[in-house]
């Protein structure tokens, strides 16, 4: 199988798993709902926990409406790079676990996309105590790239509090691990891990290539290059040595 049919199955598969679990929890569950209170086979540790988050990865958020606007065009315009760079790395024979790396951070990224273009036009509000409605008869809760993105993944390991004597945060509830995500988010999550552990390679064939372009289009400089008072002090030698050699001869001739 060529490396780009296995590019592109990666990205198919991961899109397919995020939008199915992402549709199912929209449709299936109320907004805040916690499969640890409903479902009682779920670890306390380990939930399916039902939020939208309007921002970016992990329940980060913008300011306001055109922050969210400004977040979905610029997730475009970084999915459009990501596909022209991935195609140079083809054409350079880059390795396959470098290839894969940044084909789950570009499904990753097209996964969220997808939630923050359609999610708004196809489905209705999602409120606490109400289930969300595909197709709703009054339209969807919001207009193009103004959607929500569904997050449902909770692991709230530990939960206690810091120790009093740490200044500032002494005393305050500490919970590990608090963020919420989605597949999408675990896809660009191991993507980019992945590079800055396995790929490091990758960064010095960076360095070494643009260091190479300077080189060759900075023009040589033979000013910088030569010492011109050592070749004048090179040639007074030369010349005292012949000035030395001249006068033993006439000597000798003398003689």
């Amino acid at each position: 199988m060529k490396k780009s049919h296995i590019l592109v199955l990666i990205v198919l598969v991961v899109l397919i798993v995020d939008q199915s679990l992402k549709i199912w929890v929209k449709t299936n569950m109320f907004i805040g709902e916690d499969s640890f209170i409903d479902w009682s086979w779920t670890p306390i540790w380990a939930r399916i926990h039902f939020i939208e988050n309007p921002g970016m990865a992990f329940g980060i958020e913008l300011w306001g409406e055109n922050g969210k606007l400004i977040l979905s065009l610029f997730r475009i315009v970084a999915v459009g790079l990501l596909i022209y760079f991935i195609r140079t790395l083809l054409k350079s024979k880059a390795s396959i676990g470098l290839l894969v790396s940044f084909s789950l951070i570009l499904a990753g990224a097209i996964g969220n996309i997808l939630d923050s273009a359609f999610y708004g036009l196809f489905f209705s509000a999602s409120y606490h105590g109400s289930i969300a409605q595909f197709l709703p008869d009054g339209g969807g809760y919001a207009g193009f790239l103004h959607g929500k993105v569904v997050d449902m993944f909770y692991f709230p390991i530990y939960d206690g509090f810091f120790p009093e004597w740490i200044p500032y945060i002494g005393g305050k509830d500490f919970l590990f691990f608090r963020p919420i995500f989605n597949i999408a988010d675990i896809a660009i999550s191991v993507g980019v891990i992945s590079i800055l552990l396995f790929q490091r390679s990758f960064f010095s064939s960076e360095v070494s290539l643009n260091s190479a372009e300077t080189n060759k289009a900075a023009p040589l400089d033979l000013s910088t290059k030569i010492d011109t008072s050592l070749l004048n002090d090179e040639v007074e030698n030369q010349v005292t040595k012949l000035e030395v050699n001249d006068t033993k001869v006439n000597d000798e001739d003398l003689t």
